[in-house]
């Protein structure tokens, strides 16, 4: 009798102490099955993480790195939509507690990030900028703004070009009343965009030197201003060499970075 008590015993606090784990207990369980790529498993335990202690930053951040593992840009779909809006709940809580400036840093790049995937340029903005401004040295975040700045360009002039029936050689001109009028609203509608995003660029690239991606970047912007410049010939030309310059500064810091790595192997 004595002895069955004591097994109860035995197994009641071990009952208890499997399942009453702290959230330090549970943030480490959910690292452990996240290593191994189980990350349902892992969701849990940060979710628990979180409910047990709701200002444990590192498990709002675990878990939001979960939800973006489990996250496929390009697909359209509710579930994919779901796993970024759960991602973004759990980035924001980051930022509305008292986290580490890092920490901050990286949980609104995540949150530009996922939006910027799902083609919400605003709020992909918003967030790239909130970053800029908590780390003004990191160069990612300009060099996001800049795509953003011209991807929301871009695609608005080339369906205007579709509707024209232009060919990819052709430019805007003034000299054609139809195309005139559509450079002019684009004009109207995309310089200021065009500008900030020029001036992202550079600053990315001052950030970080060979940062060949902003290069490659620099050289849409200037191409992209250059179709808006109907009535300025010497203008178009100007931008249009300085977009040629850029690709070979792309091709040339490529190369110099392929040599490094050669003489590091």
């Amino acid at each position: 009798m004595k002895v069955s008590l004591i097994l109860g015993s035995i197994l009641l606090f071990a009952s208890v102490s499997t399942f009453a784990q702290t959230s330090d207990d549970e943030l480490k369980l959910g690292v452990a099955a996240y290593k191994n790529n189980q990350y349902e498993e892992a969701m849990q335990h940060f979710q628990k993480a979180t409910e047990l202690d709701p200002a444990n930053v590192n498990a709002h951040l675990y878990l939001a790195t979960t939800y973006v593992s489990q996250y496929i840009p390009g697909i359209d779909s509710d579930d994919n939509t779901e796993m970024a809006k759960s991602a973004i709940v759990q980035y924001q809580k980051v930022l509305d507690l008292n986290a580490k400036n890092d920490q901050k840093v990286n949980s609104a790049k995540g949150i530009a990030y996922l939006h910027l995937n799902m083609k919400n340029w605003d709020e992909a903005r918003k967030y790239y900028q909130m970053a800029s401004d908590l780390d003004p040295g990191d160069p990612e975040p300009y060099y996001s703004m800049g795509v953003i700045d011209w991807t929301q360009c871009y695609q608005p002039r080339m369906e205007e070009r579709a509707r024209l029936g232009m060919q990819p050689e052709q430019h805007l001109s003034s000299k054609n009343p139809e195309q005139k009028k559509v450079c002019d609203e684009l004009q109207a509608r995309n310089w200021s965009a065009i500008e900030d995003g020029i001036s992202k660029l550079d600053k990315a690239i001052q950030l970080r030197p060979e940062y060949d991606d902003a290069m490659a970047y620099m050289n849409l912007m200037y191409r992209e201003r250059a179709d808006l410049e109907c009535a300025d010939t010497a203008a178009r030309n100007r931008d249009l060499k300085t977009a040629d310059d850029w690709v070979d500064k792309v091709m040339a810091t490529k190369k110099a970075k392929a040599e490094r790595e050669k003489v590091t192997k």
